[in-house]
Parts: structure tokens; C-alpha cells; sequence
């Protein structure tokens, strides 16, 4: 398995979609500017058959430092980008 970074997943759709990388990297820019603002907002995305982004808070708890596991760690509470794949890509994804 490999890794899809922006610069190959822009390519990738510039030659599927015959567009210029550079119009597919603005929009894509464009879309994950968005997205991120809106999170940061308190918004729900929800994309049918794909899968939901949101916002949830990660309650504080007790760690231990492997090195020294006699002291605990309070790791503090913080908020969490959540992601819940939908119907068509758990199935998509089940069948590989």
C-alpha cells in the first residue's frame, strides 16, 4: 500500500477530468479550506455514501509514561476530528 499525497491526487484527477493541475489544485485548495472552516465552526459535514466529518471532545484521562509508569499523565481534554464512513464506501472498503 502507498501513499496518495495532494500533489499525486491533484495529477491523478487532472489527467482523468483532461483539466490543468493547476484549476484542480485551487478547487481542491478551495474544498478543504471550506471544509476546515466549517468544522472549526461547529458545522457537521455530511457527504451521502461517503462519510461524515465532525467535531468531538476527547474527555481528559489518566496516561503512563512507558519509561516510568509508576507516574501518571493527565492528558487534558481537547476536540477531535471524527470521521464516520458511510454506507457505500464501508461496503466498497469491506469487499477489498
Amino acid at each position: 500500500m502507498s501513499t496518495m499525497t495532494k500533489k499525486k491526487f491533484i495529477s491523478s484527477i487532472a489527467q482523468e477530468a483532461n483539466l490543468h493541475p493547476n484549476t484542480v489544485r485551487n478547487v481542491i485548495q478551495a474544498f478543504l479550506d471550506k471544509m476546515t472552516g466549517s468544522l472549526v465552526q461547529g458545522d457537521r459535514l455530511e457527504f451521502r455514501d461517503f462519510g461524515v466529518f465532525e467535531i468531538v471532545i476527547r474527555k481528559s484521562k489518566i496516561g503512563r509514561n512507558p519509561r516510568n509508569a509508576a507516574v501518571p499523565i493527565v492528558i487534558p481534554e481537547r476536540s477531535v476530528v471524527k470521521f464516520t464512513p458511510g454506507k457505500k464506501i464501508r461496503q466498497i472498503i469491506e469487499k477489498k
